[in-house]
């Protein structure tokens, strides 16, 4: 895929977006006005975005417990998902899911899973449905480095390989399972070394700049489009905040997470200037850009606010099948 202009202020407002749709969710939580764990994703923004740039509407996704970015990249509306961690009716899962379950089948968004590697057997689902039925679409499965040692994930990898289904493996490597630094839960330092166990492209890239994530998924989706099976693309990034608000972050040093915050890191940052640099866009319209997606956010928590609390009546609605 040529990577135009338009497509990279696309990415940069969908970065924008999930930076600060996070931002505010978390000054929520902290006002007690949202309730419940809740997972942010604020520093791994490129790997959501570059990766959903490459799909197109039919294609599906499944996320995780930290899948607010995935969720938005793939074209899930603020408001909904603001009225869904207010768990509020018009919520998304009309205030059942909350925030770690976010799904929308018509934007081809399988779910958000609370379950810790749950996300890879649901993709390999969908992949085998769209190879049965011949729509040449795509599933891109995101998952964590702590998934990435969990046996679902291995056996959805390998049955992916075996049938050569059109999905692609994102690991979101973060730097931490929770709060354990992932060289003391792997002994690889690279999760995608293990590709070589399912004989499918195992790829390595830094997932916080957007254009390097766009170009390695563009390459994964299209074999997988054509038929080719499989990939694994690491991408490796950092999360800036704790495991979950509240977290008290006592197994890293406040130095280290700083650094991650500096202009030659952090991936909104790093692109706002590749933006400038390239005369892609001026100073002015990155700023009216920033001042309109604070605009969508506001917005966002004024619909939630303004929502009806679902009734009681629908508390089993939609839980069991009729």
């Amino acid at each position: 895929m040529r990577l135009t202009n338009e497509k990279m202020m696309d990415m940069y407002k969908t970065m924008l977006r999930i930076r600060r749709f996070e931002e505010k969710v978390e000054e929520l939580v902290l006002l007690a006005r949202i309730s419940g764990f809740v997972h942010l994703s604020i520093g791994q923004e490129a790997v959501a975005a570059g990766v959903c740039a490459t799909l197109r509407g039919s294609d599906s996704i499944t996320s995780t417990h930290r899948g607010h970015g995935h969720v938005i990249a793939k074209g899930a509306d603020v408001k909904l998902m603001m009225a869904e961690l207010f768990a509020k009716q018009t919520g998304y899962c009309k205030g059942k899911g909350g925030s770690m379950h976010i799904a929308d089948f018509d934007l081809g968004i399988l779910g958000a899973n609370g379950i810790v590697g749950g996300g890879p057997p649901i993709a390999v689902g969908s992949a085998l449905a769209a190879w049965y039925k011949g729509t040449k679409d795509v599933c891109a499965c995101f998952f964590g480095d702590g998934a990435s040692n969990q046996g679902t994930t291995h056996e959805a990898m390998n049955l992916a390989s075996v049938w050569k289904l059109p999905v692609v493996f994102i690991a979101e490597n973060n730097c931490f399972g929770e709060f354990t630094r992932q060289a003391d839960h792997q002994r690889i330092a690279s999760v995608a070394d293990r590709a070589a166990g399912y004989d499918i492209p195992g790829v390595v890239v830094d997932g916080n700049d957007v254009v390097a994530v766009y170009e390695a998924a563009s390459q994964a989706v299209a074999r997988a489009r054509e038929g080719k099976g499989p990939s694994l693309l690491e991408c490796k990034t950092y999360r800036i905040k704790g495991h979950f608000v509240g977290d008290g972050e006592s197994y890293r040093q406040p130095e280290e997470v700083e650094a991650w915050k500096s202009a030659e890191k952090d991936p909104i940052l790093r692109f706002e200037k590749k933006l400038l640099q390239t005369k892609t866009a001026t100073r002015d319209e990155i700023e009216k850009t920033q001042a309109s997606i604070q605009g969508e956010i506001e917005d966002g928590v004024r619909f939630a606010d303004e929502s009806p609390e679902p009734d009681v009546s629908e508390l089993l609605k939609d839980v069991y099948a009729e």
